[in-house]
């Protein structure tokens, strides 16, 4: 029971580890975004402008819209980036 225990206290640990680390393409300012992977500081300086023009990301998927953001960028973000509400 202890094992089983100690088994899903770690699993909770790791789950809320990564969530709490995601960072939301919503609210993030650009030196926020230049750490995600695949995005420098170029990129992450376009998302900001690109949401200011035209409102948050509804889902990651939507980060295509910014020029040089392309599907397979999203998805190596997927474990390290939300926009909140995914």
């Amino acid at each position: 029971m202890k094992k089983l225990l100690l088994g899903l206290f770690v699993a909770l640990s790791v789950v809320a580890t990564a969530a709490l680390a995601a960072v939301n393409v919503n609210t993030a300012d650009a030196d926020q975004l230049a750490q995600l992977s695949g995005i420098g500081p170029a990129k992450a300086s376009a998302i900001v402008e690109d949401r200011q023009e035209n409102g948050d990301y509804a889902k990651l998927d939507e980060l295509t819209r910014v020029s040089g953001i392309g599907s397979k960028t999203v998805d190596s973000l997927r474990d390290e980036a939300t926009v909140g509400g995914d």
